[in-house]
């Protein structure tokens, strides 16, 4: 990807609120097209009207996209791939915390919405990723994934009732987009296609809406704006100089460490694996 990287086409799934939203203004400043991903049209239209105003000569469009639904993904793509414009980067952003329930297809509601959503989306759409000269997977993950110390694969499992869900499987679910970011780079090792995980730091950002707001107050105290967090997943995007770097974690603009788990090449690949498995699995049944 060159310096400047006006002309572009970026999909960013949770794009109407905090980082998506952030990202997608700091992107279409500098010239990219903006594909904002999101479940609802009716609160991602203000945002839109919003920066078209502010940024007239700017290229933005809505995607309708849940990503606790397969079909829905599905349905993204293949609107995106449809559409028979190359896409350049693909920006995995949305996420929910403390929340409970299952998916639609019965995946545990965290697991499935930041990683299963993604990881889906992400396969679908590498074809129109590899038409671009330095196709471009930016997962956004959090430091929140040092707090798991073992495995647990029933995370992957369909389930027929909803249990609650704690920090711990945020946590899980940002250890997976780490490892998902590694061995997809492991695979598309010879093509044109990089992916990168990030940790924006304590974001005061719409993740966080299902806790009490007394909790959501507090820790907002503590935490930093939408754009100073998007900066690194931003930077992910365009840098050129991280053009041929892949499947690394990040952190304030500069490569991390992560756990010793998060870079367990062998646990990358069975995840990768049986993760397919159970989306194909999902969609049989449905």
């Amino acid at each position: 990807m060159t310096a400047d990287p006006a002309g572009r086409t970026v999909l960013i799934t949770g794009a109407n609120s905090g980082l998506g939203r952030a990202s997608a203004e700091a992107l279409a400043v500098r010239g990219c097209a903006v594909i904002l991903a999101a479940r609802s049209e009716e609160r991602t239209r203000p945002v839109l009207d919003d920066l078209r105003r502010r940024y007239p000569s700017a290229t933005l469009e809505f995607l309708p996209l849940d990503l606790a639904s397969l079909a829905s993904i599905r349905a993204a793509a293949e609107r995106v791939l449809a559409s028979g414009r190359r896409l350049d980067v693909l920006m995995n952003n949305a996420g929910v915390a403390g929340t409970a329930g299952l998916t639609k297809d019965g995946f545990e509601i965290t697991i499935g919405t930041n990683y299963i959503g993604p990881y889906y989306l992400t396969s679908l759409l590498l074809p129109r990723l590899e038409e671009a000269p330095n196709g471009r997977v930016v997962n956004v993950a959090s430091v929140a994934h040092e707090r798991i110390t073992a495995f647990d694969w029933t995370w992957l499992d369909r389930r027929t009732t909803g249990a609650p869900s704690g920090f711990a499987m945020y946590a899980a679910s940002k250890l997976m987009n780490i490892l998902h970011a590694r061995e997809l780079a492991r695979r598309l090792a010879g093509t044109h296609i990089t992916t990168y995980a990030v940790h924006p730091g304590a974001v005061a950002s719409d993740i966080w809406r299902s806790l009490p707001w007394l909790v959501r107050h507090v820790l907002k105290l503590f935490m930093i704006s939408n754009e100073k967090g998007a900066r690194t997943q931003v930077w992910c995007a365009t840098a050129p100089e991280l053009a041929t770097s892949s499947g690394q974690y990040y952190y304030k603009r500069r490569e991390a460490r992560g756990t010793a788990l998060s870079r367990d090449e062998a646990l990358a690949a069975e995840l990768y694996d049986r993760t397919g498995r159970a989306i194909a699995g999902a969609l049989g049944a449905s």
